[in-house]
């Protein structure tokens, strides 16, 4: 891809938005009014908060920004496409826009699990310094290109919850038998404890955890566990969520649908799923607090920490699991050696800045 085409979905694209558009032939290029009208299909529940909303609202500000020149029309899983079939439509262009997480597509390649969330890895901060700032976006569209789609980073949870059992989790011999919906480099992770993880789309888990065809679910945080009903599914509620410490959320776009729009417009959507990806880690921040709040005058769940010794029995797996991939995934080795790096310069600064006043903070009631 052309360089300007990497630029309009990092840092740059800010500025790019900010300027007339300029193009191969010289700046002051007059903007091209040729309308466009594109599909979106996400791996989400119909306007679930935060994740199936932030959609809606990257649809409509590249609406308004484009002066209605872009028009995108939002469906949510199973509206068009199943959940798990986004990545498919959109690489063949049956739709110009998908919206859901890259471990989904683990399948298609075993590294765009990187670009959604390693367990014990970035939180949503250094995610978006890796990303944006330290190599990672390229190699996501290097990764992806074969593919032809072009990705952006348009979401963020911030770290999750450890998700809901049917039963304490107090040793490793614990995890053993357990039935979980948990996807991606944790699934992996679980199979290896001993469990059998599950990949369900968000509309589905309820039900299984009700009705015990699960034993526990990971999805995402207090603000869209209450909204899913999973705290009156399952009474134990788990802590941290070592399995998705920063989880990025994923705009894909056709890679013929990209390359047909002029530069104001591709300025424009890099823009807005930059807006989105900020916006909605805010969101989470304020939401995930209130309704931690709600969860914790609920006497019918319990909020508990993971013991210490599951946790790093969990940690040196995941290195196991990782260490596998990059042996034999060459793309997921490239990849894994950029992120274990920008993720040992960033640990050495989150010690004395972030983590270092965290630990200092006691808010008074």
């Amino acid at each position: 891809m052309k360089r300007r085409d990497f630029l309009a979905g990092i840092g740059g694209a800010t500025t790019l938005a900010a300027c007339s558009p300029a193009s191969d032939d010289g700046p002051g290029e007059a903007a091209s009014q040729e309308r466009f009208s594109w599909k979106i299909v996400t791996t989400w529940p119909p306007n679930f908060p935060g994740l199936g909303t932030g959609v809606n609202t990257l649809a409509r500000h590249i609406e308004e920004m484009s002066a209605g020149r872009l028009r995108i029309t939002v469906y949510a899983a199973g509206e068009l496409i199943p959940a798990f079939e986004v990545f498919d439509a959109v690489s063949r262009g049956s739709a110009e826009m998908g919206h859901g997480a890259a471990y989904y597509w683990r399948g298609k390649a075993e590294a765009s699990q990187f670009f959604a969330s390693m367990p014990f890895g970035l939180n949503a901060h250094e995610m978006n310094g890796w990303l944006y700032y330290g190599g990672g976006l390229e190699l996501w569209r290097e990764l992806y290109e074969p593919f032809n789609l072009v990705p952006f980073p348009a979401g963020n949870t911030g770290v999750q919850t450890g998700g809901w059992f049917n039963r304490p989790i107090e040793s490793v011999s614990d995890l053993r038998g357990l039935k979980m919906r948990i996807p991606g480099i944790g699934g992996e992770v679980l199979n290896l404890a001993g469990g059998t993880p599950v990949n369900l789309p968000g509309s589905e888990i309820f039900t299984a955890l009700q009705t015990g065809s699960i034993d526990a679910a990971e999805w995402v945080g207090p603000y869209n566990d209450v909204a899913a009903g999973l705290h009156q599914a399952a009474r134990y509620y788990y802590y941290p969520g070592w399995q998705e410490p920063g989880p990025t959320l994923e705009c894909i776009i056709n890679g013929d649908a990209w390359s047909s729009l002029p530069d104001d417009l591709k300025a424009i959507v890099a823009v807005a799923c930059q807006a989105v990806n900020l916006d909605m880690t805010a969101e989470f921040m304020a939401r995930n607090a209130r309704s931690l709040e709600q969860l914790e005058a609920d006497d019918s769940v319990e909020i508990r920490a993971f013991p210490d010794e599951v946790l790093a029995e969990l940690k040196r797996l995941t290195l196991q699991v990782v260490d596998d991939m990059a042996a034999r995934d060459p793309m997921a080795a490239k990849v894994w050696e950029s992120y274990r790096a920008f993720m040992q310069q960033s640990e050495r600064w989150q010690k004395i800045s972030e983590q270092a006043y965290l630990s200092t903070r006691d808010v008074p009631e």
